[in-house]
């Protein structure tokens, strides 16, 4: 029944014209005839659960049926989440303000919740900050987050009337980023993606990858030009080359020339242990993805992820083996 409800959803609500576009994409890429790709995009829906994303950015049709099967789709995802994630707890992530409070211990930065913040409030805050970071109060995929400098207005009021247009959720101390983060990219924050799992045994780490920032923006989310690559998760070093939405692989990073394969990630024990040990203070959310920055004096919490993205690590530079991430969540996770 679910099944047949996941499917009626995607025929409603399916953005048509990017499914034709991505079924262009592959044809051009492989030759194949565009109608027998729509058919194989359409059955890998029916079989797999996978959308036309999944179908291209992990190259399904470079794939066979028993390979399909090992892959975690959109609704493999939406699964996990449904089985893991309580709902009535949601805005513990969804809310930034409410993350920050709840997951304070593991902030280690200043910030003020700007929704509720009066002028002196904010005035207070900027006395001896020059620049600072915005977010909205609900966003994802680094939308609305921002550096901003105060000399960039005319005084410190019109930039909180500024923020209060903009209807801006938290404002907060600009983060360090660990000098050897910087060595890959000091233009944003390299943050690592970290994925825990709390099951009847405990805490989990299922997966964990680093992005990585490739654009002017401080930002270092995929949809703003990042790439990302996984992270072994005994040694704390990146495992392959990075790789972007728009398909390029990056053996160094073009901006820096700095190796990516093998780079030793920072502080990696104790991130990982400051994971698991938040994964354990709201246990109705069982499945979160954990977006972790390292400073120069160790690990923080840049936000929380209730809807974990599940297609990073299953990307054709990463998966030479073409077996997808399901084996790797069935050994935490029971019935998917």
């Amino acid at each position: 029944m679910r099944k047949i409800k996941f499917l009626w959803n995607c025929i409603v609500h399916m953005d048509y014209g990017e499914l034709f576009r991505t079924v262009g994409k592959v044809h051009q890429i492989t030759g194949k005839n565009s109608l027998g790709i729509l058919i194989d995009v359409v059955l890998c829906g029916l079989r797999y659960g996978a959308g036309f994303n999944d179908y291209l950015l992990c190259e399904f049709y470079n794939l066979s049926d028993a390979q399909r099967a090992t892959y975690v789709t959109r609704k493999v995802n939406n699964d996990l989440v449904r089985i893991l994630n309580n709902r009535e707890y949601y805005h513990y992530f969804d809310n930034k303000s409410e993350f920050y409070t709840t997951f304070g211990k593991y902030i280690g930065r200043q910030w003020l919740d700007f929704s509720k913040a009066s002028k002196e409030d904010f005035q207070k805050f900027m006395e001896s900050r020059e620049t600072i970071m915005v977010k909205p109060e609900s966003s994802s995929g680094g939308f609305g987050v921002d550096k901003l400098y105060k000399k960039d207005y005319p005084s410190v009021d019109a930039m909180y009337d500024h923020l209060k247009e903009q209807k801006i959720g938290v404002v907060e101390e600009v983060l360090q980023q660990h000098e050897e983060m910087n060595r890959m990219n000091p233009g944003s924050i390299n943050t690592l993606r970290i994925v825990t799992i709390l099951n009847e045994t405990g805490p989990h780490i299922v997966y964990a990858h680093i992005r990585i920032g490739n654009s002017d923006r401080p930002v270092d989310n995929l949809h703003s030009g990042g790439m990302f690559a996984p992270i072994d998760l005994e040694r704390g070093v990146i495992q392959y080359p990075a790789y972007d939405k728009a398909r390029h692989t990056y053996t160094e990073h073009p901006r820096t020339g700095t190796t990516i394969q093998g780079f030793a990630i920072p502080c990696w024990e104790e991130a990982k242990a400051m994971c698991l040990e938040a994964s354990q203070i709201v246990p109705q959310m069982r499945y979160v993805g954990w977006d972790v920055a390292i400073t120069p004096n160790g690990p923080v919490f840049v936000e929380g992820n209730n809807l974990p993205g599940y297609d990073i690590l299953q990307m054709p530079p990463h998966t030479p083996d073409k077996i997808g991430m399901l084996p790797r969540f069935r050994k935490f996770v029971k019935g998917i």
